[in-house]
């Protein structure tokens, strides 16, 4: 049995992650910004349902508070599976965005990917197997517009997981990035309705969050040992 820490793992994706991980027999650490809520519910259902998990929380923004929180964490053992799922998005159109709408965003996914990745990489290599997925977008890798800083992180994001493969190659661990498009999930609801997904997406319909995990499953799994440095976008053929 593994440790896995989902950041963001209390939203429509994080929580969908975290469930299917506890399914596959690791123990899962759910976080969440604050204490309680529902990181705390998704973990109980997890526990529930006869699988592991507990939850923590943090802000991923406070480097100090973060690493901190993932030392107390390391006393009871390596985390082996990574994903960065946490992020947010603050939408403007470029010339009207504010710096506040800037430095939230890339501060959240960014910055927020140095902070938990950062300490837990080296516990995880001496153990010579790990798995780090990093959840980006579709804006990452083809924009958005009213998302400059949205994509800017992602795109970000990818350049990191590229680089960080490299260096954690010959160890045994694997770097990856998915990139969902249009998911069923509170974070799109209000910006497309039924008929704009449909134009939108062939397939006709957003994705699930469910299968987004199923792609995070398999990549963190042992079958997926010789994938590493890849963005993995899962999207209904939208690009």
């Amino acid at each position: 049995m593994k440790r896995a820490l989902v950041t963001g793992g209390s939203g429509g994706i994080g929580a969908a992650i975290c469930r299917r991980l506890a399914a596959d027999g690791h123990a899962v650490i759910v976080h969440g910004s604050q204490p309680g809520g529902h990181a705390e519910a998704v973990a109980e259902e997890i526990r529930l349902a006869g699988g592991q998990a507990e939850a923590v929380a943090f802000d991923v923004t406070d480097r100090t508070a973060t690493a901190e929180a993932l030392s107390t964490l390391l006393a009871g053992g390596p985390v082996q599976i990574l994903v960065n799922n946490a992020g947010v998005h603050d939408d403007a159109v470029f010339p009207g965005m504010s710096g506040t709408k800037w430095d939230r965003v890339i501060d959240v996914s960014l910055n927020g990917f140095y902070n938990v990745t950062q300490p837990l990489t080296l516990p995880m290599l001496r153990t010579r197997w790990g798995r780090i997925v990093t959840i980006s977008s579709i804006a990452g890798l083809v924009g958005n517009r009213g998302q400059v800083n949205y994509a800017a992180a992602k795109g970000a994001l990818h350049a990191a997981t590229k680089s960080l493969a490299l260096e954690l190659a010959s160890r045994g661990v694997a770097v990856n990035a998915v990139a969902p498009g249009i998911i069923d999930t509170a974070m799109i609801q209000g910006s497309f309705d039924a008929a704009a997904v449909k134009s939108l997406v062939p397939m006709g319909r957003a994705g699930r969050p469910e299968e987004v995990a199923d792609l995070v499953g398999f990549l963190v799994s042992d079958q997926a040992a010789y994938i590493s440095g890849q963005i993995i976008s899962i999207n209904g053929a939208m690009i």
